[in-house]
């Protein structure tokens, strides 16, 4: 009887896995000071950008949006709408346009490192309002 040799195949490769976890980390600490920025220019702490959950909702209230836009977050599909949304009136309060919404929604790694570092200035009109009475 011939003996069976047992044949090992790792489930994922060793190779390049520093390099991923280098990028991975850079990638995150890119979005992370876009955020930090972002939400420093729009009168907000800065480290709330970085708390999960937490800076969704001071995103909601970023863009100038009722505070249920949060909850709709966590509804799978209507998410994705709601996403889109809160990221054009983003972009809208820092007197950027649709497409640019659109970027922050979908290229937020880019986007967001943009809109923070930029010459852009966050436009509250209820901010506005209440210095001009």
């Amino acid at each position: 009887m011939a003996s069976v040799t047992k044949l090992s195949v790792p489930l994922q490769s060793s190779g390049s896995g520093n390099v991923e976890l280098f990028a991975t980390v850079a990638l995150t600490a890119v979005v992370f000071a876009g955020f930090w920025k972002v939400f420093e220019k729009a009168g907000e702490p800065g480290w709330a950008g970085i708390i999960p959950i937490y800076n969704l909702y001071v995103l909601v209230r970023i863009s100038g949006n009722a505070w249920w836009w949060f909850i709709l977050f966590f509804i799978p599909v209507i998410n994705l709408l709601a996403t889109v949304k809160i990221s054009i009136d983003v972009a809208g309060k820092f007197n950027r346009g649709v497409l640019f919404g659109l970027g922050l929604t979908f290229i937020s790694f880019i986007f967001y490192p943009v809109l923070g570092f930029g010459n852009y200035e966050y436009q509250d009109a209820a901010h506005s309002a209440e210095g001009a009475v």
